[in-house]
């Protein structure tokens, strides 16, 4: 194989997004996140302080919704999210596009209100990733969301939260490529269950992939790689459908 642990592992956001999620399911799955060295945990915000406290001088990053799962909060609700989000220590915020307003053309309020998200985040030092909800959209709109995303120079492209009828697919993944300016990266997420579906993603420019199999995805790649394996808490993968 040609690529390393570490390139693969630091491709996936571990994400603990489901509301049946406990506090000790949230611990445990901030462990495994660490155990297996991904690049970072994407963690509902009330927990967001104790898992940026936990992972505070690792190399693992916190990150964190704004706007989840159907991005139809106020604009101004949005931005408290995102400054508290800051305040508690998230480096990466995943905002979910107001996709009502993007389904009724109304270009000019996604764009304001993504310049303000950006910009709060950016002011703050911190990446922000926009999530389309493709599973909604026609290529259109895609097209028409990542041109904006380009230009208000976003860190992140995102398929998808993981709730909506499906997932990332490689048509969208390559839409997204091509249609983005080259300053802006590429996240899948919702069915990206194995370690061949990561890399195949991988080879479409994908840098980064929303995962709740994150164990099932890097046991096997340890295996192919004849690395050791982990020993770590059980998996709570099956508790998400992100």
């Amino acid at each position: 194989m040609s690529h390393t642990y570490e390139e693969l592992a630091k491709m996936i956001d571990h994400a603990l997004l489901s509301p049946t999620l406990t506090v000790s399911d949230l611990d445990q799955g901030i462990e495994l996140a660490l155990a297996y060295d991904v690049a970072s945990v994407c963690i509902m915000p009330f927990y967001l302080k104790a898992c940026s406290d936990r992972l505070a001088g690792t190399q693992v990053k916190t990150s964190t919704t704004i706007g989840f799962p159907h991005g139809g909060q106020a604009t101004s609700t949005k931005c408290v999210e995102s400054e508290k989000a800051i305040a508690d220590g998230c480096q990466e915020l995943d905002v979910v596009t107001n996709i009502s307003q993007v389904l009724s053309g109304n270009w000019n309020y996604v764009h304001d209100e993504l310049q303000r998200l950006i910009e709060i985040a950016h002011a703050a030092d911190r990446q922000v990733k926009i999530i389309f909800e493709n599973c909604y959209l026609n290529e259109e709109q895609k097209i028409r969301l990542c041109q904006i995303c380009s230009d208000l120079k976003a860190d992140w492209v995102k398929t998808s939260t993981g709730y909506g009828t499906s997932g990332a697919t490689e048509d969208d993944l390559r839409l997204m490529r091509l249609h983005s300016g080259e300053h802006v990266q590429i996240k899948a997420a919702g069915g990206i269950g194995d370690i061949d579906q990561l890399i195949s993603v991988r080879e479409i420019g994908v840098t980064r992939c929303g995962a709740s199999r994150t164990k099932t995805i890097l046991d096997e790649l340890r295996k192919r790689l004849e690395l050791s394996p982990i020993e770590t808490v059980d998996s709570i993968s099956g508790k998400s459908s992100y």
